[in-house]
């Protein structure tokens, strides 16, 4: 060894040994970052070095059953932020209190906060957040999300639902069908820099999001308009405490409007009763009076036992059955079976009843349904109320017989008339046409669905005969429609209030259905509590099915009358007027005219009666309030030509309706 080594070997020693610990510790560390504690590291490294952002996919949108949207996506921003991040906390605070007006210290007090991440602003309007999107600030994170709204406001919005901030639905379609509706969020990854800046140019993996499917109901919002127009009026009028109803399609089960009053509007859940989102039509239960009397009736003509001439003493009024006295809302003596339906008699059903037995009036009121959800597909429906019949009471078979100790849906009155309406058959409703996909794949869909036949046609038959009679000439006629034959029949049932029926609390419903022949619309209308004289069905719901009859059928040329013309008896077409003498005497009929016989007889008189006659003259129709179709097909059945203005629904005519004209002659009709 040389003297220099000599003289600084223990400086080498000492040198080599701190090279050796140190390489030694370097490489224990190294083994500790690469294997031991190698994933979390790595984790870290990711997050520090990548970001994983979120591509929200796009809800779908529901739509009516012509394709009006009910819902509509808006694209707004939410402003976050990672406060320990932000270099500058005061001068951002500054920049979101000048966009949405509130104070420096809200923000303040956010981004001083604890918390790694806190949400700063949502709902913003792009021109509000334009100047975090293009300053890229560190800390801050600018999300793009999509906020529901609901243009038909009130309309419908019980049925459709709403969404919360965060776009999930928390009622009505938009909650019942959300996983088709919310679709599958996307994300990309995107590098950071060095400054922790995003690098937007990159070749990280990314995955498209797939957006929500969108549904199409059956429902008409033009139908659904009219029925929350027309349930809200009677509302103020009659002073109830909610009004329901629905119209549907008898021959489907399809559901063109469904609704209740009071209601919400789904832009604004909060600013309402959480009651009012209810679809009451399917969730509240109510003894349904003598619109349950189809039970008794239909078994009594489907078994036999009774023809419509049968006559049965319906005791002026006042009759003693076990231990309970019933009352007729006025006194009848004799009357046939047809009768009691058209007049609503309770003495009269419970005789009839009482024929036919207790297990025949159970076996058919389940038959028709009741006691049965009807398996819509709609939150918290109830199945009503049909106790067994070994929990019948001894007067229960006279108390069930009227609508009484029995509970029945709106909706559960619906489909149990649309069986009378169809021909027999118990339909399951539905309210989803189809589903489509993004790539307007259908990937659900709905449609009639047969649940059991009741009866046959010609018992049907009879019994839609004596429904039509009701409207006409029985406790209903506040339902008939000028031009059109409706059946239908009215209930009226007292409340039950701490065990005792109440003299003072009812639910007023009427069901009716239209043109009977051949029916097309079907419509329920209930009344909770209205005031006493609209308590009655024909007087507090019957005039609302009317308003909204006649409305649908003035605004949708769909709904046609049969093709043998009109056989309501309230209805009169123009009549042929004749010269006589140089007096004008009218012909007066009993019977209803038909409009397709106005012509043959116009043609008959011209030339059978030319000698004693001066020409033929007709009274000129009333087509006010009718669409331009339907008031053009009147006019010229009537023999005259016309000419329109305008568009919409006739709101004026020349020459005024009733006044005298001869055929060919010009009718000019204005329409708004």
């Amino acid at each position: 060894m040389t003297r220099v080594y000599q003289q600084y070997r223990r400086r080498i020693s000492f040198l080599s040994l701190v090279v050796l610990l140190s390489w030694g510790g370097l490489s224990y560390r190294l083994y500790d970052i690469q294997v031991v504690n190698g994933k979390q590291y790595h984790e870290k490294g990711q997050k520090q070095g990548v970001a994983r952002e979120i591509l929200p996919a796009i809800r779908g949108n529901i739509y009516d059953v012509n394709g009006t949207p009910l819902t509509r996506n808006i694209t707004h921003y939410t402003i976050a932020a990672d406060p320990t991040q932000i270099q500058n906390k005061q001068s951002l605070a500054k920049e979101l209190s000048k966009i949405t007006g509130k104070s420096v210290n809200h923000y303040i007090k956010k981004i001083n906060g604890k918390k790694n991440f806190c949400y700063l602003e949502r709902n913003l309007e792009k021109k509000d957040a334009k100047p975090f999107l293009e300053k890229n600030i560190n800390g801050v994170i600018v999300q793009r999300n999509f906020r529901r709204t609901y243009p038909q406001d009130n309309i419908g919005g019980q049925l459709i639902g709403f969404t919360n901030i965060d776009n999930k639905g928390l009622a009505g379609i938009e909650n019942i069908y959300n996983s088709h509706l919310a679709g599958t969020d996307g994300w990309i990854v995107k590098q950071r820099t060095g400054s922790g800046q995003v690098n937007l140019r990159n070749h990280y993996p990314k995955l498209n999001p797939i957006d929500g499917a969108d549904i199409h109901l059956t429902i008409n919002i033009e139908y659904q308009s009219i029925l929350q127009e027309e349930l809200l009026k009677q509302l103020k009028n009659t002073e109830a405490l909610s009004a329901s109803g629905i119209i549907t399609n008898p021959q489907t089960g399809a559901i063109l409007a469904m609704a209740s009053v009071p209601d919400f509007n789904p832009n604004k859940p909060n600013k309402s009763a959480t009651e009012n989102q209810k679809i009451r039509v399917c969730t509240d239960q109510f003894e349904p009076g003598s619109t349950f009397k189809i039970v008794a009736a239909t078994a009594a003509l489907d078994n036999n036992r009774i023809n419509i001439t049968d006559r049965f003493n319906c005791e002026n009024g006042t009759y003693k059955y076990k231990t309970v006295t019933i009352n007729d809302h006025k006194p009848h003596d004799i009357l046939t079976f047809g009768e009691i339906v058209e007049q609503s008699s309770n003495i009269g059903i419970i005789k009839v009843a009482s024929k036919i037995g207790e297990k025949s009036v159970y076996k058919y009121a389940q038959e028709y349904g009741f006691g049965s959800p009807t398996n819509i597909g709609l939150a918290a429906e109830s199945s009503g109320t049909l106790r067994k019949l070994n929990e019948w009471s001894h007067i229960s078979l006279a108390e069930i017989s009227m609508g009484h100790e029995v509970g029945t849906t709106t909706l559960q009155l619906a489909m149990a008339y649309g069986a009378i309406a169809n021909g027999g058959i118990l339909l399951k409703p539905y309210i989803i046409n189809n589903i489509n996909n993004i790539d307007g794949v259908s990937i659900y869909s709905e449609s009639s669905k047969v649940v059991r036949k009741i009866s046959n046609e010609n018992v049907m038959a009879q019994l839609s005969q004596l429904l039509v009679n009701a409207v006409e000439t029985g406790t209903g006629i506040e339902a008939n429609i000028y031009g059109w034959q409706v059946a239908g029949k009215t209930g009226t049932a007292q409340k039950s209030i701490n065990g005792e029926y109440s003299h003072t609390k009812f639910v007023s419903n009427f069901v009716g259905y239209l043109p009977a022949s051949n029916p097309q619309l079907l419509c329920v209308i209930t009344l909770d509590e209205p005031k006493m004289g609209y308590h009655w069905g024909g007087s507090g719901a019957a005039p609302v099915f009317k308003h909204v009859m006649e409305r649908i059928v003035n605004i949708d040329d769909s709904i046609q009358m049969p093709k043998n013309g009109i056989n309501n008896t309230e209805y009169r077409a123009p009549l042929l007027v004749k010269h006589q003498n140089n007096e004008l005497k009218a012909k007066q009929k009993i019977e209803p005219v038909l409009l397709s016989s106005v012509a043959k007889e116009q043609t008959s008189f011209k030339s059978t009666e030319k000698t004693n006659f001066k020409k033929a003259e007709i009274i000129i129709p009333n087509v006010q309030g009718m669409s331009l179709k339907r008031a053009i097909t009147t006019l010229h059945q009537s023999g005259l030509q016309s000419k329109f203005a305008g568009s919409g629904t006739v709101v004026w005519q020349t020459p005024k309706p009733g006044t005298l004209s001869t055929i060919g002659t010009i009718c000019s009709i204005g329409l708004e």
